[in-house]
């Protein structure tokens, strides 16, 4: 937007500057140079709010543009969160599965050496 108002400021002075120019040097009586003068100004008016009003419309479809892009990559992180998500539960399951079967396999090895062991204590007597 400095960019839009440096032009605009720039073609502001560079007509005054020609205005005043032409002015000193123009053979006219001051009633034709006030006609001119006022001429000249309304159509730098009307040049000027034509570069604003292009400068608005830029700012706006840039503006729509990023705020666009924004709720695409919004949208992208929480697919990909929800996509973590689903994986550490799916992570989590399968933990408690192997903890399960490892606890299965020490009760029956437990189980398995209490038995040896009575065994050997019946052997005994």
């Amino acid at each position: 937007m400095s960019k839009s108002g440096d032009f605009i400021a720039g073609l502001m002075i560079g007509g005054l500057i020609g205005a005043a120019i032409g002015i000193l040097y123009a053979p006219k009586s001051g009633k034709e140079t006030r006609e001119e003068l006022g001429r000249k100004a309304d159509e730098l008016m009307a040049k000027a709010k034509e570069e604003y009003e292009s400068a608005v419309e830029k700012s706006r479809k840039a503006y729509e543009s990023t705020v666009q892009r924004l709720k695409s990559l919004e949208e992208k992180a929480m697919a990909k969160a929800g996509e973590a998500g689903e994986k550490v539960e799916e992570l989590a399951d399968k933990g408690k599965e192997t903890i399960q079967e490892g606890k299965g396999r020490i009760k029956r090895a437990i189980d398995a050496g209490v038995e040896a062991f009575k065994e050997e204590q019946g052997k005994t007597v």
